[in-house]
């Protein structure tokens, strides 16, 4: 099933996008719209259109879980990683908030704290998995430890190198469980970013938004691309691939995730089911009451 809202794509989103092998983050157009032909104006239309029908599917999802229908146990997990600026809040503001909140975990993992860094780095990452019915959505997630961790050298190589390993394994028992996991980069240009930092600077509303840290972060560029690539060439698998999204143009970006989200929940395929009870002797109930 084609949903409408993918209809104006030209091939198939999750193709695309996807992280194959020979993969090269630096041959990206971060200003570039893959598959996508139409206008700003038009990708409007489109969102609106597949807003209704994601939050559609995560309903379908959610009543299976609650009635125990085949399959109970399935959850979607968004996994966003990004530069600052690239555009995470507004996908979870524009795409994953068009549904129905009951329905969505979402985790933000900053900085881990004491008690955190007491613990295996998968520890934290565990605990704020979506439940059978639900989206998940990390802000931010265990590449966190794989891609600060190596720029900023807060882990011994061999540690880092582990890392790439147990990534690989819990993905797999996680997928393996029920969970369909959507890893997605928003891919936004040095340039891009700049322009969007010194916004935060000359507009009032987004002081608060911006920090002086993010400069500093800019200095190790490359360093980060390069943790990116190692990244996707190291833990872009089968069962759990990476797809890089464009995202200088964040009209785009907000399209493209929709498209992938909707496809994850098209291939689980949630169904409205049946009812539990006899309708029959339920709407007679109900009728002499």
């Amino acid at each position: 099933m084609i949903a409408k809202s993918q209809k104006h794509w030209n091939g198939d989103v999750g193709t695309l996008l996807r992280v194959g092998q020979g993969f090269r983050l630096s041959s990206v157009d971060a200003s570039s719209t893959p598959g996508y032909g139409r206008s700003k104006k038009h990708a409007a239309d489109d969102l609106i259109d597949g807003s209704a029908e994601l939050d559609e599917l995560q309903e379908r999802l959610y009543a299976q879980s609650m009635v125990g229908t085949p399959p109970a146990a399935a959850a979607v997990l968004l996994v966003l990683q990004a530069m600052d600026t690239a555009g995470k809040g507004g996908i979870i503001r524009h795409v994953v908030g068009s549904v129905d909140p009951q329905g969505v975990r979402l985790a933000a993992f900053k900085k881990p704290t004491p008690e955190e860094l007491a613990h295996d780095f998968l520890w934290r990452i565990e605990k704020k998995l979506p439940a059978a019915g639900m989206i998940g959505v990390f802000d931010r997630s265990h590449y966190e430890d794989v891609l600060i961790g190596r720029v900023r050298q807060l882990a011994p190589a061999d540690e880092i190198e582990r890392r790439y390993g147990a990534i690989n394994d819990f993905e797999k028992n996680l997928v393996a469980s029920g969970t369909r996991i959507v890893k997605v980069m928003l891919h936004i240009s040095s340039d891009e970013q700049k322009a969007r930092l010194g916004e935060r600077l000359v507009r009032p509303d987004k002081y608060w938004k911006y920090n002086p840290g993010d400069v500093d972060e800019r200095e190790l560029w490359p360093a980060y691309m390069d943790a990116y690539q190692t990244v996707f060439e190291r833990t872009s698998t089968e069962h759990a691939p990476w797809y890089v999204v464009p995202a200088d143009r964040k009209w785009y970006a907000r399209l493209a995730v929709q498209a992938l989200l909707l496809q994850a929940l098209q291939q689980i395929g949630p169904r409205w089911p049946d009812a539990p009870y006899d309708l029959e002797v339920e709407r007679a109930r109900l009728a002499a009451t």
